[in-house]
């Protein structure tokens, strides 16, 4: 039996647990994703599978393993159906009413701890980003192919949370054509493809984070996004209107972008706008062919081009 199993410390704490999920029957309710995720969260705190495995059969440690178990995937099962009928919404076409009321309840919903707070301070990720984990599903990717230059930045996804701002902040319409560039999986594409008429297009040097990408809009019905395995140095931008950045790369591949976005500004008969988040911002914003739009509360940095 392991140190923890012998501690009763960790399994006070489970006990209690327990007792908390069993008493609180609203837990189940399916407005209550928020607080099912925090709970799944603190179940996380311990390998239940590998203790119950420990435990001797007929103890009552090896009963409340079980218990513990046994509610942990019935949580689950309650989120995943969920995540099924967002699912199924999108691919009828209405992805935005449902995502955007889910993202509305979700960030509303007063937390079961007080210490959940850390979950929406920041830029780290939060329930937004476990919900729309569930709702898109992306296949694991193959081994990485592309190799990255210095100056070209591992893929990190924007928070769920400030890809909501983007979508509400830059008002889509179907004359649009957001392009993401450095898209990774393919989550901001694909949540504007959901949620606006506008179409999305992620461009993306790593072909096995683009199949993802493609195999998830596909599932999705998303017909108005797609994916281009290729370096932004050389892929074709001249459909955009607006072009997301977080931060994919630096340097000298900054630059070059950036000289062929100002080009494809002054080619348009309509400005283009350009939206950061990260360290890339302050460069983005010294440039002298772009206008920062009045700062809203919100992690996003909106510029448009001015001729």
């Amino acid at each position: 039996m392991t140190e923890e199993i012998q501690n009763s410390g960790p399994l006070l704490a489970l006990r209690k647990l327990l007792g908390d999920i069993e008493s609180d029957r609203s837990l189940w309710s399916i407005d209550r994703v928020r607080d099912r995720i925090d709970v799944l969260d603190r179940f996380d705190a311990y390998d239940l599978d590998a203790l119950f495995g420990q435990a001797a059969p007929g103890e009552g440690e090896a009963a409340l393993f079980r218990r513990a178990i046994e509610l942990r995937d019935a949580l689950e099962t309650r989120n995943s159906r969920l995540y099924d009928n967002i699912r199924n919404a999108i691919r009828r076409g209405d992805g935005r009413n449902a995502l955007m009321l889910w993202a509305s309840r979700i960030e509303s919903e007063a937390p079961l701890r007080a210490d959940a707070k850390q979950h929406r301070d920041g830029d780290s990720y939060n329930y937004l980003d476990e919900v729309v984990s569930g709702v898109l599903r992306f296949a694991a990717p193959a081994e990485a192919r592309a190799e990255l230059t210095p100056e070209m930045v591992a893929y990190q996804p924007t928070p769920v949370r400030h890809i909501f701002e983007l979508i509400r902040r830059t008002r889509l319409i179907a004359q649009d054509v957001l392009v993401d560039l450095g898209s990774g999986l393919g989550g901001v594409p694909l949540l504007v493809a959901a949620c606006t008429q506008a179409r999305a297009v992620g461009i993306e040097i790593e072909p096995s984070y683009v199949d993802s990408a493609r195999q998830c809009a596909q599932e999705l019905n998303l017909d108005n996004a797609s994916f281009v395995a290729q370096d932004a140095r050389e892929a074709d931008l001249s459909s955009g209107t607006i072009f997301y950045l977080y931060t994919p790369f630096r340097g000298e591949v900054l630059r070059v972008v950036l000289n062929r976005l100002r080009a494809r500004a002054e080619a348009s008969t309509r400005e283009i706008r350009v939206c950061t988040f990260g360290p890339c911002t302050p460069i983005v914003g010294s440039q002298s062919w772009l206008v920062h739009e009045p700062a809203e509360s919100g992690h996003i940095s909106i510029f448009r081009s001015q001729k």
